[in-house]
C-alpha cells in the first residue's frame, strides 16, 4: 500500500478482524491466551481509529490553535499505544499468575490450535504489508505500527506451538501437565515481550518532553549545517533539535566573527537557504530556524550544542 491513511485502515480492520476471531474462540476454548490476543487487538483496533485521525492531522500546516503543528499528535498516540499494550499485558500476567496458583486452566485444544494458526498468518501478513508500505511512505505511525504486528506475530507463533504441545500432551496421557500449559504460555509470552511497549512508551515520552533525537539523526544534522557553513568566519554555532512524530525542528544559533558578513540580509539569507538545503539531504520533513549575530553583540547560551569554533 502507497498511502499511509490505507496502510493505517488495513491494520486497523485486521486488529478488528483478529480481535473479534479471538473473543469467539475464548468463549469456546476457555483460553486466557487467546483471550489476551484478542483483547490485545480490540484495544488496538480502538486506537488505531485514532492514529487514522492523526495521520490526516499531521499532514496539514500549522494553526492558529496549533502553531506548532499536529506533529506531536503522533507522539501521543505512540504514547497512548505503548500504555495500552502494558496495561493489557499486565493484566494478562496477574491473571496468569492466579491461574497457575489454583491449580491452571483446562482448554479446548483443538479449536484453540485452529485460532492460533489463523492470528499467526494474518499477523504475519499484516507486519509484511506494513513493512512494505515503509518504502513509499516514512511514517512513524506505521513504523510502531509494524512494531506490533511484529511482536503479535510472535505470541501469536508461540501461542501455538503451546496448543499444538497440548495435543501431544493429551496424546501421551501426560494430562498432569495439560491445565498449566494456558498459563505458564501466557507469563512467558508477557515476559518476552514486556520491553517492546515500555520501549515505545518511553520513546515518545522523550519527544513529547522536547528531548533531543536519537544521534543517529542529530549527528547527520550537525554534519550537514558544518557542510553548510564551511568557509564562513564564525565565532560559536549552536544547535537544538526535538523531533515530535516524524517532523524535525533544527534551531541554529550562528556568531559570526566578522561583524560586516552579521549585518549583510543577503548573505544570511544564502546562508540559511544553504543550510536548509544541506539537513533536507538527510532528513526530510524538517522545519529550520537560522538566527545569525555578530560576535560583539553575543553572550553564549545556557544550552544548545557548540558545534563549530573559529578562533
Amino acid at each position: 500500500m502507497k498511502t499511509e491513511v490505507r496502510t493505517l485502515a488495513f491494520s486497523a480492520f485486521m486488529a478488528l478482524l483478529i480481535g473479534c476471531a479471538g473473543i469467539t474462540a475464548t468463549l469456546a476454548s476457555n483460553s486466557q491466551a487467546i483471550l489476551l490476543d484478542g483483547l490485545f487487538n480490540l484495544i488496538y483496533f480502538s486506537v488505531a481509529l485514532v492514529t487514522i485521525k492523526v495521520s490526516k492531522l499531521a499532514s496539514r500546516p500549522d494553526s492558529e490553535s496549533y502553531p506548532f503543528g499536529y506533529s506531536y499528535f503522533e507522539s501521543l498516540v505512540n504514547l497512548c499505544k505503548g500504555l495500552l499494550i502494558l496495561g493489557v499485558s499486565i493484566f494478562a500476567l496477574v491473571d496468569a499468575i492466579a491461574a497457575l496458583l489454583t491449580g491452571g486452566r483446562e482448554i479446548v485444544a483443538g479449536l484453540a490450535v485452529i485460532y492460533a494458526l489463523f492470528a499467526t498468518i494474518a499477523c504475519s501478513v499484516t507486519a509484511w504489508v506494513m513493512h512494505r508500505s515503509q518504502r513509499y511512505t516514512h511514517s512513524p505511525l506505521i513504523t510502531a505500527d509494524k512494531l506490533n504486528w511484529v511482536v503479535n506475530s510472535i505470541i501469536s507463533a508461540a501461542v501455538l506451538a503451546a496448543f499444538c504441545m497440548v495435543v501431544v500432551f493429551e496424546q501421551l496421557n501426560w494430562n498432569t501437565f495439560v491445565p498449566y500449559i494456558d498459563s505458564v504460555l501466557v507469563i512467558a509470552v508477557v515476559v518476552l515481550c514486556l520491553g517492546v511497549p515500555v520501549r515505545m512508551a518511553s520513546q515518545a515520552l522523550k519527544e513529547l518532553l522536547n528531548k533531543t533525537p536519537e544521534e543517529a539523526i542529530a549527528m547527520p544534522v550537525r554534519e550537514a549545517i558544518k557542510r553548510a557553513l564551511a568557509g564562513t568566519h564564525t565565532q560559536e554555532v549552536r544547535v537544538r533539535m526535538v523531533r515530535p512524530g516524524r517532523l524535525l525542528y533544527v534551531m541554529v544559533h550562528v556568531v559570526l566573527a566578522d561583524e560586516g558578513a552579521a549585518t549583510s540580509l543577503k548573505a544570511q539569507d544564502a546562508l540559511r537557504v544553504r543550510i536548509d538545503d544541506e539537513i533536507r539531504r538527510c532528513y526530510s520533513p524538517v522545519v529550520c530556524d537560522v538566527v545569525f549575530t555578530a560576535n560583539t553583540h553575543w553572550a553564549a547560551p545556557s544550552c544548545g550544542l557548540l558545534i563549530n569554533k573559529t578562533p
